[in-house]
């Protein structure tokens, strides 16, 4: 009796083994498709911070693709050296106007 519960016994963990394992000539899991980053930040107006919190990149193995963290990186960089420079326009803009209605005051 001991010895049919023993080979029942491995009998059950090979099988099981096999079952986990993938024993058969068909995959246990397929392989899954990278992530891909759909960029979802807008083309059509100015990256807004609504839009950074909602920006969530792919995670690779270890971490996160170099490469899209390259792209969004740049594509912010590029937003915020834009917006730096609409200021300092503005401000410029505003200096001088202000600095001719002094002049104009001085006048009067």
């Amino acid at each position: 009796m001991f010895w049919f519960l023993l080979i029942t016994m491995v009998v059950v963990v090979a099988a099981v083994t096999l079952a986990v394992v993938g024993g058969g000539d068909s995959e246990v899991l397929p392989d899954v498709a990278p992530e891909e980053l759909v960029d979802p930040l807008p083309a059509t107006r100015p990256v807004d911070r609504a839009d950074v919190e909602a920006l969530r990149l792919p995670v690779a193995v270890r971490g996160y693709r170099m490469a899209d963290v390259d792209d969004v990186l740049v594509r912010l960089g590029a937003e915020l050296a834009e917006r730096d420079a609409r200021i300092s326009e503005l401000e410029e803009a505003l200096a001088g106007s202000a600095a001719a209605g002094g002049q104009e005051d001085g006048r009067a």
